[in-house]
């Protein structure tokens, strides 16, 4: 099997971003940011998906989060596209809920090669730590559009925004992990069509 890595940098005159990934890892995260809670949030990914994940990102903090937040949620997922390849042999879709304390959430992708994002999370609270909590959804929409991935994510209930945006990250690592995962079985892609 080919190695599945890829290291794709983005700079602009907001943010300069740089994020290398192992899709056959052990969950090794070494995430730095400058949002110590999104570096929180991708570590889940990485634990919880068993991907090697090294993110390095500045950006223009003294305005606001926002284009460091959109921006490593773009490289994260071309860098995802990139690694996956022509998707030969892998499983293509995953899904897992997660249990944070009081809250449950549920995500369910398909590497269909066609992006589309259904994100249904609603918090009380405007910010977690230094994220809007408006922006939790925005990361996982521009993740779907450049990983080139059909993406649900639902927080079916909860009282503490930390723990519902925990689960719904925790719950993206679980489902690509089994997504992403090699099917012994598949020979080509699982795809009618024959291509992804």
């Amino acid at each position: 099997m080919s190695s599945r890595t890829a290291t794709v940098e983005r700079k602009t005159k907001e943010t300069d971003v740089r994020v290398t990934l192992n899709l056959d890892g052990t969950g090794t995260a070494d995430i730095a940011t400058g949002v110590p809670m999104l570096d929180h949030q991708l570590s889940h990914v990485a634990v919880h998906g068993l991907i090697d994940l090294e993110i390095r990102a500045t950006g223009d903090l003294h305005i606001d989060a926002h284009h460091t937040i959109e921006d490593v949620a773009i490289v994260l997922g071309d860098a995802l596209n990139q690694a996956l390849g022509d998707k030969r042999g892998i499983v293509r879709m995953g899904h897992a809920y997660v249990p944070m304390d009081e809250s449950l959430a549920f995500v369910a992708l398909d590497l269909s090669g066609r992006a589309y994002a259904v994100i249904d999370a609603e918090f009380a609270t405007p910010m977690i730590g230094a994220i809007p909590t408006s922006l939790v959804a925005h990361f996982f929409e521009t993740l779907a559009t450049h990983a080139k991935m059909n993406l649900h994510a639902r927080v079916l209930y909860g009282r503490d925004d930390h723990h519902k945006a925990e689960a719904m990250f925790k719950a993206l690592g679980r489902a690509l992990a089994v997504a992403v995962a090699m099917d012994a079985r598949r020979v080509g892609v699982a795809s009618t069509k024959g291509v992804l």
